[in-house]
């Protein structure tokens, strides 16, 4: 199945690594000015820069923190006045509190500064919550666009210490990415929600038992960005796609 976005313009957040980066490679090699997004500047625009040699005036790096509205408007404006179009956002961008903020996995929930689980909630919802604000303003007006927000295996189990985390990656996301849809889909905007099981960016993702065996390699969850942001799935919106190998319905996950 081909995938073509040429003269697409895709923006996706934490794209310095991991899967942000992998989806730029990829979103890139078939077409699309790519622009990436993510609060280390001078890594990601190390990362860039090679993606740029490959496909010449095809990427733009910027750098943003998305707790901060005013940068997301920034970036989002920026790759709008580079590339002429907001096609697609991808909200890659964060992270269980806990592991992030080097947190001791000792330390129970009531026992925890405040201040972690704002980070998360800051991070992990209203960094999505602002971009999908930011960028429905150009999708609008060009009557198209998609938006895919990331979710969480962890959102559908819950977490008994990174209970923020948790929090912004279930029923919230759920609940943005319906009513975004819903909003949407009078000016030919889609909007999706995946929600990865344990994935292999990192060690760690291969102790999480799936009924498969083996957590996901990241190009398996950046083949279904591919196709959800694609005129493949053009009747496709309003919906939490969960690709964990089944972990959801496992009885024994320890």
């Amino acid at each position: 199945m081909e995938m073509n976005f040429t003269n697409k313009t895709v923006m996706m957040t934490g794209a310095a690594s991991g899967m942000a980066l992998l989806s730029a490679q990829n979103f890139a090699a078939c077409g699309a000015n790519v622009v990436m997004i993510d609060i280390n500047e001078e890594a990601v625009k190390e990362k860039a820069a090679e993606l740029e040699a490959q496909y010449p005036g095809h990427v733009l790096a910027l750098s943003c923190d998305v707790r901060d509205y005013a940068q997301v408007e920034a970036v989002t404006k920026a790759a709008f006045d580079t590339f002429g179009s907001v096609d697609v956002m991808i909200n890659l961008a964060g992270g269980a509190e806990y592991r992030m903020l080097g947190v001791s996995g000792d330390i129970e929930f009531p026992d925890c500064p405040i201040d972690v689980f704002d980070w998360s909630l800051d991070v992990n919802l209203k960094g999505q919550f602002y971009f999908d604000h930011a960028v429905m303003k150009y999708m609008r007006d060009q009557r198209s666009g998609v938006i895919i927000n990331i979710g969480s295996i962890t959102g559908q189990e819950g977490c008994d210490h990174n209970v923020a985390y948790s929090t912004s990656k279930s029923g919230a996301m759920n609940g943005l990415t319906k009513s975004l849809a819903l909003y949407g889909a009078k000016y030919g905007i889609r909007v999706v929600c995946v929600s990865p099981g344990p994935v292999l960016t990192r060690p760690g993702m291969a102790k999480m038992k799936t009924p498969m065996g083996r957590a996901a390699d990241p190009q398996e969850l950046v083949d279904a960005f591919l196709f959800l942001a694609s005129d493949h799935s053009a009747f496709t919106t309003g919906v939490n796609f969960l690709i964990d190998g089944g972990r959801d319905i496992a009885r024994d996950k320890t």
